[in-house]
């Protein structure tokens, strides 16, 4: 009996003796004790936790770089997709503006027939001024039928086959087209040159003109048809001793970016060249 007694007693001890520290503890008295007892295990837990966490990315470090090479790669290959498609509709949108301006110049001028055309080709040579454009003879080009832009006079065919023909510029050297003066109807012959430089010949002294003059097909000679736009004059050159005056003319196109032109199949040519005395001026 009296060992049960002393069973009792202590466990009735322990019971106070716990209900003290619980108390203690919540009213953190023990907090202190607490920190002491723990720190070194917080320290432990931490320096595994960084140890394991360095492992672990030193593990999956190269399946990252990996992932993001190829990601990367890919992101690459989409931007350059996406350029090549901005650059393919910025061209067909040019190509839509060209076909456009060249439809209402066809327009102005109902009474004509035109075929339209691609330039494929430029002559390689620094001296002669062609290009070869992409339809022929199976479209009922000939030789001499004018070419011309929305802008203005091209030129004239000059050589056709079947499906392609070239086309002799008014910048080559060889070029002479009849034109006049837009205000004043002054006429003369607008020649090219080597360098590729346009000029109006055979001015008359007494002619009035100046720079900005718009110059247009007269019609004269039958090698092209009147009232096609040529270009602008540029600056007169004026000499008292010579019989004539010249200028330097700006063409209206921009034959340095010519892609498509219409060429005005109604046209025919007429041959004078019999009735032209030897020595005369086109």
């Amino acid at each position: 009996m009296i060992a049960a007694l002393q069973r009792y007693w202590r466990a009735g001890a322990l019971i106070l003796v716990a209900a003290g520290i619980l108390a203690l503890a919540l009213g953190g008295y023990l907090a202190p004790a607490f920190k002491v007892v723990t720190a070194p295990l917080i320290s432990a837990q931490r320096w595994v936790s960084t140890r394991y966490m360095a492992v672990y990315e030193m593990v999956r470090s190269p399946q990252d770089v990996a992932s993001l090479r190829e990601e990367n790669m890919r992101l690459e290959q989409e931007n350059a997709l996406l350029q090549s498609q901005i650059i393919q509709l910025q061209e067909q949108l040019k190509d839509s503006a060209i076909l456009e301006a060249l439809l209402q110049f066809a327009r102005q001028r109902p009474n004509d027939s035109y075929v339209a055309a691609s330039v494929i080709m430029r002559d390689p040579s620094p001296f002669l001024r062609y290009v070869i454009i992409d339809q022929g003879s199976d479209l009922g080009l000939r030789r001499g039928m004018p070419v011309v832009t929305a802008e203005g006079l091209v030129g004239r065919v000059d050589a056709v086959v079947a499906n392609a023909a070239r086309v002799q510029l008014i910048t080559d050297s060889a070029s002479a087209v009849n034109v006049r003066l837009s205000k004043s109807g002054i006429e003369a012959v607008l020649t090219g040159s080597i360098t590729g430089d346009v000029s109006m010949e055979m001015i008359p002294q007494t002619a009035s003109l100046q720079a900005g003059d718009v110059i247009l097909t007269s019609g004269l000679g039958g090698n092209y048809p009147s009232n096609i736009l040529v270009g602008q004059v540029l600056n007169v050159r004026r000499l008292e001793t010579e019989l004539f005056q010249t200028a330097s003319v700006q063409p209206a196109v921009n034959f340095s970016n010519l892609q498509a032109v219409l060429v005005v199949t109604s046209f025919s040519p007429a041959d004078v060249s019999p009735l032209i005395p030897a020595g005369t001026a086109p």
